[in-house]
């Protein structure tokens, strides 16, 4: 990797899993000399958001952890440093990511090398024209997903082209007033819906004050 971002390594304990992670220093890293992320309308201020790790990352890291995914062909939006993509890597899952910022893919492939993991399928994708090649999909997961009001549909609409009709999606909101929006939009597309607080969330450093969003189709 060339970029002159400041980047940190760490390690984070899912479970008895150490996740090995090259990360972005902080959020106030930014590079974009070529121009492509500006071509996307990403911003300066929000080109480094993909690359640190989020309370909400860790909470649906330990989430999928105890979740059955044997068997499931599993996709994660808006993935960014793809916390959750490396675990069901490590547990030899069949796990697909996706995410719109240029630089993710850079980031997911050292990340995989770093957990000496094989290679993981991923498509940049934009949620509102969708041409990817993903298919279909058992199990749909995310985190930190819904940041202004046009992402709610969007979202929405991105999970039913790529949902089975039996499908489970889990998205882990930390609050910020759009979950029951994204639940109108699920039910129409004939999905149940859950929220549920994470319980034991003392991994986290502060308390953790969003939720898990579970919807259900075909059972």
């Amino acid at each position: 990797m060339t970029s002159p971002v400041r980047i940190r390594y760490q390690t984070i304990e899912i479970g008895n899993n150490d996740i090995h992670l090259c990360t972005l220093r902080d959020n106030q890293q930014f590079n974009d000399d070529q121009g492509l992320a500006l071509e996307l309308g990403i911003s300066s201020a929000t080109w480094p958001l993909f690359g640190v790790i989020w309370p909400a990352s860790i909470v649906l890291a330990h989430y999928v952890l105890e979740f059955d995914t044997s068997g499931k062909r599993i996709l994660e939006v808006g993935c960014g440093i793809a916390l959750s993509s490396i675990l069901l890597n490590k547990q030899h899952e069949n796990i697909t990511a996706t995410d719109y910022h240029p630089e993710v893919k850079v980031f997911l492939d050292r990340n995989t090398k770093l957990n000496q993991g094989k290679d993981i399928d991923f498509e940049r994708v934009d949620w509102a024209d969708d041409n990817s090649q993903l298919g279909k999909f058992d199990l749909i997961i995310g985190s930190d997903l819904l940041y202004e009001d046009q992402h709610i549909a969007l979202l929405a609409g991105f999970i039913e082209n790529h949902a089975q009709d039996k499908c489970e999606v889990i998205i882990v909101d930390p609050g910020r007033g759009r979950a029951s929006k994204l639940s109108t939009q699920m039910q129409a597309f004939g999905f149940t819906s859950e929220h549920a607080k994470p319980v034991h969330t003392e991994y986290l450093e502060k308390h953790f004050k969003g939720q898990i969003l579970k919807y259900s189709r075909g059972e």
